[in-house]
């Protein structure tokens, strides 16, 4: 009887640490992803996983519910052997160092702005540029175009895999003192997004570019550290950043998507058959992130307009457009291909 006993342990035992799971604690995400089964030996157990995702926007923003989705989604195809935790909020930590374990390879999973990641991947710096897309319509027929898809299978060669597309809107200007004109802004010490492009962007405006964290950004605007920021409309509200800043100028100067992207160091260890699962599941969640973000956008922006808020709308991009086409110029050698097939998009 003890014998039977210590035979079930120590199967147990093997089994158990044979299994990869990202973070679990109890599983070894640096072992072989297929160990513990064998291929084409119906049986032989199939290996489990947990995983984490990270994410800085709240539990209730739409990037968070299209990360929830995905998550079920791929338990429910993998018949709940892969299990990916969420967790929002930055619990795990702001988007840039968020990344940077992402690469590592200490994060599994994560949702994150093309901005902080044009730091880690060039190319994606093509969407800080302003003013390249005309309206929704023109942004999502390029991000679902060939180009826009080599570009999340090139995150590769940074460690990282691209998954999917997710929608943020259009970006805008909001300030603690009316700006109601491209003249408004000039001096104007605008928090901006941690990369290159977004700071000559500032430049180009006459804004004078403050880079630092999304989470600092509401005591900075309390105490003055900055006169503005920029984001889109959930954000503005969500983040109650309209309570510090009560005027925004509508001009759209951005569209900078969000990318839902792996580990490429998990993503190395999985069998063809779960890199499917995970692909199609991060693929059927984007119908369902962009329409949570409509509605949610919607929303957001008349409870902020409720709130009080100044909002002045711009009829004439054209001195902005002006203003920034220099800039544009200057990168256009380093998105030559990228820009084009955006031009060609319309």
């Amino acid at each position: 009887m003890k014998m039977k006993r210590f035979t079930g342990v120590l199967t147990a035992v093997l089994v158990s640490g044979a299994m990869l799971a990202g973070c679990s604690g109890a599983n070894d995400a640096n072992a072989p992803a297929n160990e513990g089964a064998s291929s084409g030996d119906e049986g032989k157990k199939q290996p489990t996983y947990t995983f984490r995702l990270a994410e800085s926007h709240p539990a209730d923003y739409p990037t968070t519910l299209a990360d929830k989705k995905f998550a079920e989604l791929v338990g429910e195809k993998s018949g709940g052997r892969i299990k990916i935790e969420v967790f929002p909020s930055a619990q795990l930590g702001e988007e840039k160092a968020v990344i940077e374990q992402v690469q590592l390879g200490a994060i599994e999973f994560t949702r994150v702005s093309t901005g902080p990641l044009a730091e880690f991947n060039k190319a994606f710096g093509v969407f800080s540029l302003p003013y390249i897309f005309e309206n929704e319509e023109h942004e999502w027929k390029f991000l679902n175009g060939p180009e826009a898809q080599k570009m999340l299978e090139d995150l590769s060669s940074s460690k990282f895999m691209g998954l999917a597309y997710y929608d943020s809107g259009a970006r805008s200007f909001y300030t603690r003192e009316p700006v109601t004109s491209i003249e408004d802004l000039k001096g104007k010490k605008i928090r901006v997004i941690q990369n290159k492009v977004n700071i000559d962007l500032m430049d180009a405006l006459g804004a004078s570019a403050t880079p630092m964290p999304y989470g600092d950004v509401f005591n900075a605007l309390q105490t003055g550290v900055i006169d503005g920021a920029e984001n889109n409309w959930p954000s503005y509200f969500t983040s109650k950043h309209y309570e510090q800043a009560k005027h925004i100028i509508v001009d759209g100067h951005q569209r900078v998507p969000e990318v839902l992207m792996a580990s490429q160091v998990t993503w190395d260890k999985l069998s063809d058959e779960d890199k499917k699962i995970i692909k199609e599941a991060a693929t059927e969640s984007i119908a369902y992130q962009r329409e949570q973000w409509k509605q949610f956008e919607k929303e957001s922006e008349d409870k902020v307009r409720a709130a009080g808020v100044t909002v002045t709308e711009v009829s004439d991009l054209k001195p902005w457009q002006d203003a920034v086409k220099p800039m544009i110029e200057e990168y256009r050698a380093d998105y030559k291909d990228v820009l084009a097939a955006i031009e060609g998009s319309k």
